[in-house]
């Protein structure tokens, strides 16, 4: 099985063949490969800036004159389980973290959605506009600054915070082989919609099976994903 014949597998198993799925993939990425795929990061974030940068600079000016800090910087968990910041424009409302901590201590129906997948459907810290943000995915596009410095790819896993970790036990060690992604298999299978036992082995799956052909695939598929909003939120 090649890789990209892999994902297009994946999509239809069940959530338990699926991890099978994700362990039985060979790694055959070699140095060539690296280089490949170092180069096709940088050459596509370098295009994707020049040719937004209209549009990064209308959003970080509307982000602006609604006041606060235009872009987010949040810690994450990279490669060889390296911390970094990974960029988003912002979306939420300036005090988000001290709102959520009440939120789960107030709201046992939160509490357990956040526990469970670590994403709240109805985020009641989301601006207007931050909403309309997410859902274009233009809140991702900062962290093409992200790529230029080698901290993420363009393809990959999604990139986690500390507290993620200990759940994915020791398929951590998969997620560590590769640099976190602005889309992968993930975003282009329906975001958060997958339920996140799901998303580990997806990450487990690509680790397993990156090269350029799966990468190209990725990024290709991620332009009507991306058009069809589909688990934006």
């Amino acid at each position: 099985m090649d890789a990209v014949s892999a994902v297009f597998s994946f999509q239809g198993l069940n959530h338990d063949t699926r991890i099978l799925a994700a362990r039985n993939v060979p790694l055959s990425r070699g140095r060539f490969d690296e280089i490949v795929l170092r180069g096709l990061d940088v050459a596509i974030a370098v295009a994707a800036i020049v040719f937004l940068l209209p549009l990064l600079l209308i959003m970080a000016a509307i982000l602006a004159l609604q006041g606060g800090p235009v872009v987010f910087a949040h810690k994450r968990v990279g490669r060889g389980g390296r911390a970094f910041y990974c960029y988003k424009f912002r979306s939420m409302v300036v005090d988000a973290e001290e709102r959520l901590a009440r939120l789960l201590r107030d709201d046992p129906e939160a509490l357990a959605e956040w526990q469970k997948d670590h994403k709240l459907r109805n985020d009641p810290r989301v601006t207007p506009f931050g909403r309309f943000l997410r859902r274009s995915s233009i809140d991702e596009l900062p962290q093409l600054f992200n790529v230029l410095r080698g901290e993420m790819s363009i393809v990959g896993p999604r990139p986690i915070v500390d507290a993620e970790v200990p759940r994915y036990g020791r398929r951590i060690a998969s997620y560590y082989r590769v640099k976190p992604g602005i889309t992968g298999i993930w975003q282009v299978s329906g975001r958060n919609d997958v339920e996140y036992r799901t998303r580990v082995a997806m990450d487990c799956l690509f680790a397993k099976s990156v090269r350029p052909s799966l990468y190209i695939y990725l990024v290709v598929a991620t332009v009507p994903a991306v058009l069809a909003r589909r688990g934006s939120y």
